[in-house]
């Protein structure tokens, strides 16, 4: 199953990335380019450097000049990331492009890619809820709260699985079919922002 397979990808990445921990490292992705996987942990590492990002902005001592770049850094990480949902949707509706769609098919309110980012978010959740439930320093308090939240997130794991499991199912049978948006996104888009647009005159 699709989600199952993803996951430890996913785990993967993050794993990697806190080996240095630092938002500047580069990317090596352990993955053949072009494969389903690449794709994958290269998604899930984009979000977690963006994970660190907002964690960085929050600094209440922040200089502001730092925090202006890092918002355009968290801008441009949204549309990469948003690009690379729409590539694994391509890879979905490559593999589906021969089924037969049922009389009556539904349409399902996301995407399986847009499902699958919410899957590779809340890996991040996992780790980083993982870590505060076991913090040394951390009160008992604190530690028993993490461990309740976590216990949560990993039910919504599951549930996750089998949702995406369904869609997909569904979609493989007839029984939904997919229809991609493409994400119009329009904060960067100098013929579309107007505060953009009116600074060009």
């Amino acid at each position: 199953m699709f989600a199952e397979f993803a996951f430890p990808i996913f785990e993967k990445s993050i794993n990697d990335y806190h080996i240095i921990n630092d938002v500047y490292q580069p990317t090596v992705n352990p993955y053949e380019k072009g494969t389903i996987e690449y794709l994958l942990y290269a998604k899930n590492w984009v979000d977690t450097v963006q994970w660190h990002y907002e964690d960085i902005v929050r600094d209440p001592n922040i200089d502001p000049v730092d925090a202006l770049d890092l918002k355009r850094k968290i801008d441009a990480s949204n549309q990469v990331r948003t690009d690379m949902v729409e590539y694994i949707d391509s890879y979905f509706l490559d593999k589906y492009k021969n089924v037969a769609v049922k009389a009556g098919a539904k349409i399902n309110t996301e995407s399986p890619a847009w499902a699958i980012d919410r899957l590779s978010i809340l890996a991040l959740k996992i780790y980083h809820m993982s870590e505060e439930a076991n913090r040394a320093g951390a009160s008992a308090e604190h530690r028993a709260k993490c461990q309740e939240k976590l216990n949560v997130l990993l039910d919504q794991k599951n549930d996750m699985f089998i949702s995406i499991s369904d869609l997909l199912t569904d979609i493989s049978n007839g029984d939904k079919y997919m229809k991609v948006y493409k994400q119009m996104k329009m904060y960067n888009d100098e013929e579309l922002n107007p505060v953009l647009y009116q600074n060009k005159k």
